[in-house]
């Protein structure tokens, strides 16, 4: 299969399954591996904007203690990030989450639900938040062409340093809990932490 109809593919499925106008996108490019990129679609008539990358479902996924990775079979997956609060409320959050796109191509990690990603520096410009906590982000998986595994689709939530400890210390659905107790929207990105 070539790899460039894996990203077509995954575009074309993105813009169907959120509608709308056609998003913009921004390139990101790390040393030694091959370019990222960051679609924004625009706010709909909730004031949500949503990113997903584009790039990291280009190769299946594999465990960095397998001798040799197999170059179709395997996990895929890309990142969704949904905030509310129009086009300039996370100014950078591109490159952010071009990084943690990367993640499995630099350091071995297969991408999850309730997987935990630490960024260890704000997701964009003035966030408390510092990590992801990966979940279902509602988007349909894309079956690709057999053997390969269809690529998964998984919502990146913004999450803050303590957050992040509570997840490594309790787990993810302790986390989701806190938040539903407290009803927290993890889309607002002007967000309070849960109390924990």
């Amino acid at each position: 299969m070539v790899i460039d109809n894996v990203l077509t593919s995954v575009r074309a499925h993105l813009v169907e399954s959120f509608g709308g106008p056609e998003p913009s996108a921004a390139s990101v490019t790390f040393l030694g591996l091959e370019p990222l990129e960051v679609l924004r679609f625009p706010a709909d008539s909730e004031d949500v904007v949503r990113y997903a990358t584009l790039g990291c479902s280009r190769h299946p996924m594999a465990d960095p203690s397998d001798l040799v990775a197999d170059p179709v079979r395997g996990p895929r997956a890309e990142l969704v990030l949904t905030l509310r609060g129009g086009l300039d409320v996370a100014s950078g959050v591109h490159r952010s989450l071009a990084i943690l796109a990367a993640a499995p191509a630099v350091e071995g990690v297969v991408l999850a639900v309730d997987g935990l990603l630490d960024l260890g520096e704000p997701l964009w410009k003035g966030a408390p938040f510092t990590a992801i906590l990966l979940g279902d982000s509602g988007v349909e998986p894309l079956s690709l062409p057999e053997p390969a595994d269809p690529v998964q689709f998984l919502d990146a939530v913004p999450i803050t340093g303590t957050e992040a400890a509570w997840v490594r210390l309790r787990g993810a659905a302790a986390l989701r809990d806190a938040w539903a107790e407290a009803g927290i929207d993890v889309r607002d990105p002007r967000r309070g932490q849960a109390s924990l």
